[in-house]
């Protein structure tokens, strides 16, 4: 262990000897996260409309249940529904041209009622972000009903008010919890404000785009301190000691993950006081996505370290790798504005998950549910570069 941990500081020492280096990789992601947030500024609303498509039919709509079921997921700020027919929006799903299609079955609203009550019917692709998000969304709002019909069985019998009455008042009350008028004000303005700020800030894509792009270009001095190793021969000299070749690609790889982290931490926490992106909303979330997403790019550093013979194609490897991930990922522009071949495509980059990560929270309000697909992408391949990069270190 203290072997790589000598390593790594070695490596960092190197890294840091010209903290302009460093520094540059702070300037200019925040240069750019401005400039691509201006950018997009000038956009209509029905372009920075990030909410996901969902295909409704809705056969329960003479319901009071089916009608406030629709009428809360159509005010969602996770999903934008559309209605259809059902054979019609089953098809979209499966061409991607929707996320899912939920259809609300007929006596729905009854059924929740009694003791067998029906169950809510969607297509969609559970094993993408989208997904799970969407179901994420429509779990909560059908529990939200559940707890509210409950409530109404409950206490309509008692009060000798009906069903229905019981039932607009515990919806209205859900809204509306008993606080004093001050303060309920002041929470209202809050939760507006927010909303305001989680889906129309202009920063909430070109932050983690830029975030990202730039601990690629990071890797252009992590990968020359790994090239600039083998030139000088202290590779050879390593190799001599009791450091063995799994303590050395170890101290290189830890060297690498804390340099990236830390340009993680400082961009996110500036994004987070002044950008006023809604970063600590699910830090939990966050720091998932950031730790798997600084794995993933420090074990593609190591790979351009190890795979690169000579400086320049570290330099080489390194951008090429930035404008193809950030170009393909999403990056620069939302992966929403293009074509579902494009996606499709794009999902094959880890920066394109990794996107998916942090705006499944700053722009779709979800939960740490909805990083759990983009971090488990996101340690794949890590997992692969390091593998890649293992061999490639041991057939030298």
């Amino acid at each position: 262990m203290s072997s790589i941990i000598n390593i790594a500081m070695k490596d960092l020492k190197q890294t840091f000897r010209d903290w302009k280096s460093f520094l540059f990789l702070l300037i200019m992601p925040i240069a750019f996260t401005f400039l691509f947030g201006f950018a997009f500024s000038g956009s209509s609303d029905k372009e920075q409309d990030l909410r996901l498509p969902v295909g409704i039919v809705n056969y329960d709509s003479q319901s009071l249940i089916g009608q406030n079921l629709e009428s809360n997921l159509n005010s969602s700020n996770v999903i934008k529904l559309q209605s259809g027919d059902e054979e019609k929006l089953i098809t979209q799903v499966t061409k991607k041209d929707l996320v899912a299609a939920l259809i609300i079955p007929a006596g729905y609203g009854d059924s929740l009622k009694s003791e067998n009550p029906l169950q809510l019917i969607l297509w969609v692709d559970s094993a993408s972000s989208d997904g799970m998000g969407v179901q994420t969304e429509i779990g909560m709002q059908a529990k939200r009903l559940g707890s509210a019909v409950l409530t109404a069985k409950i206490l309509s019998p008692e009060s000798g008010i009906s069903f229905d009455q019981v039932f607009k008042i515990t919806l209205q009350e859900w809204d509306n919890p008993p606080v004093a008028l001050s303060q309920s004000t002041k929470i209202s303005q809050t939760i507006e404000t927010q909303t305001v700020e989680t889906t129309e800030n202009n920063f909430t894509h070109s932050s983690p785009g830029m975030i990202l792009q730039f601990a690629i270009a990071g890797l252009i001095t992590c990968a020359q301190v790994i090239v600039s190793e083998r030139k000088n021969n202290c590779l050879k000299r390593l190799m001599t000691t009791s450091a063995s070749r799994a303590q050395v690609l170890l101290g290189h790889y830890l060297s690498v993950l804390l340099t990236i982290f830390a340009q993680f931490s400082l961009l996110i926490l500036f994004g987070a006081l002044v950008l006023k992106l809604n970063y600590f909303s699910q830090p939990l979330a966050i720091l998932l996505i950031a730790v798997t997403a600084s794995l993933c790019i420090a074990a593609l550093g190591l790979l351009i370290g190890v795979v690169a013979k000579s400086e320049e194609q570290a330099i080489g490897f390194s951008l090429i790798c930035m404008f193809l991930f950030s170009g393909l990922g999403g990056a620069w522009v939302p992966l929403e504005f293009t074509g579902k071949v494009f996606q499709s495509i794009g999902h094959i980059t880890p920066l394109a998950w990794a996107m998916d990560g942090f705006k499944n929270i700053l722009a779709r309000s979800l939960g740490l549910e909805s990083a759990w697909l983009p971090a488990a992408a996101l340690l794949g391949y890590a997992i692969l570069f390091f593998i890649l990069a293992n061999w490639k270190f041991k057939t030298e």
